[in-house]
């Protein structure tokens, strides 16, 4: 008896590393590292545009389950959602595009109090968003160069009653100069880089018109 407890203990030794190998490809962290893509903040923007005065919270956007991930999604066709295999965002969707509007803002130099709900601004506006569409389309056939479709819906409400300022669909279909993963991406930051524009001048434009209603009111005398 000693003698087979002593062999089973010395062969559990030995067949370990064996057994490690073999599942090796299904431990946590095995096989190659995915491919890490960032997209960038736009920086070009009409000269003069009007200081305001007023401060700006960006919230983090909303997103369905599909798209709030740090994975790149793609549509083989309208009803299925898929993602690239060993290629993800630097982080969540949501969160990635939540940064580059606030830099997108401090870069039109127009604005100088704005940030992320997160570090408590005392803001007079918040800016809602929801991601409707951020994808790669197939629909064309699977071996040509993708379309990618970035659609924001955009609420500039007033604080601190959460009025509804102004609602406005911002949307780019940009086509992928080729079928790499980086052809992709370029796509990507083209079509974003695109709303972020547009949801930029447009957030300035009503907020300031709101600011001046308002501002007017305030200061406006009584009647005597």
């Amino acid at each position: 008896m000693v003698f087979f407890s002593f062999f089973r203990r010395h062969l559990a030794v030995l067949l370990l590393p064996l057994l490690l190998g073999g599942c090796a490809g299904l431990l946590p962290g095995a096989g190659p590292a995915p491919n890490m893509y960032n997209l960038t903040p736009k920086n070009t923007f009409p000269q003069g545009m009007t200081p305001v005065r007023w401060q700006l919270v960006i919230e983090e956007p909303l997103a369905a389950g599909g798209l709030d991930t740090n994975r790149i999604a793609l549509r083989p066709r309208p009803t299925e959602l898929k993602y690239f295999a060993g290629s993800r965002w630097t982080e969540r969707a949501p969160r990635m595009v939540q940064t580059l509007i606030v830099e997108s803002f401090e870069n039109t130099n127009a604005i100088t109090a704005v940030g992320r709900q997160a570090i408590g601004l005392r803001s007079d506006y918040s800016l809602k968003t929801e991601m409707r569409e951020f994808q790669a389309e197939y629909f064309n056939g699977s071996g040509r160069a993708p379309r990618i479709r970035v659609r924001l819906n955009a609420k500039l409400v007033r604080k601190p009653r959460e009025n509804i300022v102004a609602s406005r669909t911002f949307e780019k279909v940009v086509t992928a100069e080729g079928t790499n993963m980086q052809a992709i991406v370029l796509a990507f930051d083209e079509a974003l880089g695109k709303v972020i524009k547009q949801l930029v001048i447009w957030t300035l434009r009503e907020g300031e018109a709101d600011w001046q209603r308002h501002q007017g009111r305030r200061v406006q005398p009584s009647s005597s």
